[in-house]
Formats: C-alpha cells, structure tokens, sequence
C-alpha cells in the first residue's frame, strides 16, 4: 500500500470527528411538502391502534402519572429506525433549526462570531445588514444580549445563536466592548433576513478555467449558481470546476436546475421510483446556458445525495469529468410532511436512479451506526489512499451514453481518484490543527492588525500584506505558548501546510471566502488534478 501505519494513526481521529458530524447533516434529497410532486394532506384516522391503545392504557390505568406525550416523543424515532437511516423525525421544537440548513435566510442580526476565550468575538458583518446598520464593527467583543451577560460564563455557539436569532422585526439589545474605547457600547438591533448562501465563492483559477464552490442544495442555490456563471463569464471562463466536496445534499429539484445548465436536450438528469410512485424520468429542456461548456466536478466521501445526482447526470451523459474519492452513496428521496402538532416527518418516498440505471445507495440493512461509519470502514481499508483498495459493492456493470463502464451500489466512483495527500502531515500538525491552534492565531493576528488591514480589499492585497510579515515565525511562538513543543523536523514537514493554512484563514477573516479559497486552493491536490485535466 502506499501509505504507512504511521499516517493512518494521525489521520484517524481526524476522520471520526468528520464522520459524527457529517452523520447528523448527510444525505438530504428534500421534496418539501409534498409526496412524489404531489400535494396531500395527512389523514388521520379515527380508529386507535394498537399503539394508541396501549398509550391509552398507560394514561388512564397506569399506577403512576406518566407523560404519554414524552413517550410517544421518544417511540416514533426508535420505530423509525426500523426503515432507512434517512427518514426521520422532526420534533416541533427543532423544526424550524432544521428548516433553516435548506433556507436561504433566516432573522438574524447578521454577524459572524467566534467564541475565544470564553469572549463572543463578532469575526465578520454582513454587508448591508442589521449590525452593519448600527455600527457593529469586526473584531468587537459581545458581552451581553438582553441585559444578560454572556462573557466569563462558558457559553456556547448554540446558545449564542438562540439569543441573536429570533422572528424578523423583533429587537435584542447587545452590549459589546470595542478596542480602544474604555466604555461599552449598547445598540439596539432590530432582526432581519440574512443570506444564507450555498454558493461559497466563484472565481478563475486560469485564464481560461472558473471554479464554483456550492455547500448545500438550498432554496436559492440555483440562482446563486447561475450569478457565479455569469461573474465567471464576464471574466472569459472557458471551462468550469464545480467543487461538491462536503455537499451533503439538499433540494432534488435545485440539483435538477443545476444539470439542467450543461445538458443537451432530451438528456436524461435523473429518475426516481418507489412502491407508491412509478418511475418518473426528468431530461434537461435543452435550454441550458452551459451545454458546451467543459466542466470538472469534484466530489469526496461526503459528497451525498443531490451533490451525487448532478456528478451521475454529468458522468452518464459523458459530459464532463468526475475528479476526487467515492462518493458517500445515498440514492433515496425523502418528502417532509408536516405534522399536526408542528412537528414534521421527513419520509424515504423513492429511490432515484442516474441515467445509466444505476442505484448508488449504499447498503443500510445492518442499522445507522453501521451505515454512517462505513466511511471508517472505507478509510481503515485504504480506500481514501490507493484507488485498488475501493470494494464495488455492486458487481453490475452500467454503460454511460458514449459506452464507458460505471458501476452503481455504493455511491459515485470518479473518473480521476486522487488519494489523500499524507505529504506533510505530522504530529506538529495534527496537534496545531486539532487544537484549534491555526484558527486561532489567525483570528487574533487579524483582530491585532486590525487598523492595518482593513484596507485590503483583494486576495492580491494580502498575500502581499503578508508576505512582508514573518506571520510563520510568529505562529511558532505562539503554539510553544499555548503548549506545543516545537519540533524542527516534523514542522518543516509541515511547514507548507501550516503556513498555507494562516494565511488563508487570516483572508477569510479581512475579505471572506474570497480571500480563502484562492490561498488555500495552492494545496488542494483534487484542484490540481482538475484543472490539469481540463486543461488537456
């Protein structure tokens, strides 16, 4: 094998972090509020079964006074665990959070923070915003919100948010604590729609070549795809990169939109069948504004569901290449289906099906932890390293439209595998990355800065801001304060990594995703392989 056990060590407990939190978000191909295209509504029939019975004995014989709303709570999801990993049930209480991963915006007051040092850091505002409004500033430190302090305390993002967030037009007071001034501000912020966008950042990687990062099929993925096309085009892009890295999915019908751009008339995107819904075939209109364009998708082991859709539409119809690992591999459609009580269901209706016939879920018979921790499975055998260690879960071989051979059963099998990169990972690393380390010293390095580089406005701007600053040296001794023994030998292995990633994390905080992507992009082996094979 090409890679050691020694490497495998490090990585792993990298891989079971992603692997729990990729296991709650994964797999998502939403119909929202409807069953197979149609509008029904949920009957509820009058008869008790034997479940309500037997809830109706507990509550009306039972020796003690027992909550039979808790019970019934707690029962639907261990029922459901008897169908597929991805039909779930949404308590009323969670409806609205889970709602708002596929939203395109939200009540907010629009900033992005960070929790260090048990301070509130206010990272970025929203251009236009209602923090930008009132003069919420990058770099200040929230220490109250509604008279209630939230500093010094332990708190965390989660109850941060559910004190910022609330009904659009509602008020919350903020008290934050601003460099350079000795008295607290106080403003008074009234909520209101903040983007959430699934477009990430658009921009040329060549002369010739546009890449598009989309984190999420959301409710407005397709137009802002379709703006990052046109931003691309007005710079000469030739040929596109569409980067579904870490996307686990979304809207069916956004995926379908989005196929739809590279398409040629009566191709096939994708079909869908289940027990209640016969197969329905979608083809593209032949109307799309990318029918000619060369295009690369990229796609890793969490690349799920509608990310999964437009890599098959694209690798079936030989329209363009598929770089990167094997996909997650969930090729079942849900409905959401809202509840009496404000809760909601969100039911497996149907399988979809590339256009070559292929089914690419992954096997679920052997129960959810088993499910989700296949991608342990699939690193602890190799397969993230060397392309000969992927077992084919489905030996049936399927012909895309010009007769190459693809294979269903386990999600999308790219056409160009590229292993991940080992190079230059070591315990330095893993132990300045694990810790926080990395993101932590760039937050500050900008937070310190602050007066000198709010000024820089392009990516050009501050690699050149930084490349006059030892900010390398600086990291060093800032790890060795915070604990990590320096190790000449394993950082300058490192060295690369660690310098690519400060950088780009500082150009995150002063321009955003603008700024990130491009510095970050320089150590992106599946980047590399795609923009060479384009280039071809």
């Amino acid at each position: 094998m090409s890679y050691n056990n020694s490497k495998k060590q490090i990585l792993q407990p990298l891989i079971f972090s992603l692997i729990l939190i990729a296991g709650i978000f994964i797999g998502y191909a939403v119909i929202p509020g409807k069953i197979g295209g149609k509008n029904k509504s949920l009957v509820i029939y009058p008869q008790a079964n034997k479940i309500d019975a037997i809830l109706n004995l507990v509550n009306e014989e039972y020796v003690d006074t027992v909550n039979t709303v808790k019970m019934q709570e707690e029962l639907i999801p261990e029922l459901l665990k008897k169908l597929d990993p991805h039909t779930v049930y949404i308590p009323a209480k969670d409806l609205q959070s889970v709602n708002e991963d596929l939203s395109s915006n939200f009540g907010g007051i629009g900033v992005q923070f960070s929790i260090q040092k048990d301070t509130v850091m206010v990272v970025a505002v929203v251009s236009g915003g209602p923090s930008e409004k009132v003069g919420v500033l990058p770099g200040d430190r929230i220490v109250t919100v509604n008279d209630s302090l939230i500093a010094g305390n332990g708190i965390k993002n989660s109850v941060v948010l559910k004190l910022l967030r609330g009904e659009m037009g509602t008020n919350v007071k903020i008290g934050v604590i601003r460099r350079n001034l000795t008295e607290p501000l106080d403003f008074e912020i009234t909520r209101g729609k903040i983007p959430m966008e699934s477009v990430d950042v658009a921009y040329m990687v060549t002369d010739d070549i546009g890449y598009i990062k989309v984190s999420r099929f959301a409710m407005n993925t397709y137009a802002e795809f379709l703006t990052a096309l046109a931003k691309l085009k007005a710079q000469s892009c030739k040929k596109v990169i569409a980067d579904f890295r870490g996307n686990s999915g979304g809207y069916l019908d956004v995926a379908i939109n989005l196929c739809n751009e590279f398409l040629h008339d009566k191709d096939m995107i994708v079909y869908t069948e289940g027990k209640a819904h016969p197969r329905q075939e979608i083809h593209a209109n032949g109307r799309g504004t990318c029918q000619d364009t060369e295009i690369a998708v990229l796609i890793d082991e969490f690349s799920a569901s509608a990310s999964e859709i437009f890599a098959g539409a694209i690798q079936d119809n030989d329209r363009g290449i598929v770089v990167g690992r094997r996909s997650f591999g969930k090729g079942l459609v849900q409905s959401q289906i809202p509840l009496p009580d404000g809760s909601a269901l969100r039911l497996t209706i149907s399988r979809y099906y590339t256009p070559a016939g292929r089914c690419i879920q992954k096997p679920y018979e052997n129960g959810n932890e088993e499910y989700y921790m296949d991608i342990m499975e699939r690193y602890q055998h190799g397969e993230f390293f060397n392309q000969d260690s992927i077992t084919l879960l489905d030996s049936v071989q399927y012909t895309t439209k010009e007769g190459r051979i693809v294979y269903g059963g386990g999600g999308i099998m790219p056409d160009y595998f590229v292993p991940r990169d080992t190079t230059g990972l070591t315990n330095y690393y893993y132990k300045v990355r694990e810790s926080g380390l990395i993101y932590r010293f760039a937050l500050e390095y900008t937070d310190n800065n602050r007066d000198k580089v709010e000024g820089l406005k392009t990516v050009e701007d501050v690699q050149a801001y930084l490349g006059k600053n030892p900010v390398l040296d600086d990291f060093v001794k800032y790890a060795k304060k915070e604990g990590v023994k320096y190790n000449r030998k394993e950082f300058n292995l490192s060295k690369e990594i660690i310098d690519t990633e400060i950088k780009a994390y500082i150009a995150r905080n002063i321009i955003d995703n603008e700024g990130f992507y491009p510095i970050i992009g320089k150590i992106d082996e599946v980047l590399h392989e795609a923009i060479e094979k384009l280039s071809e």
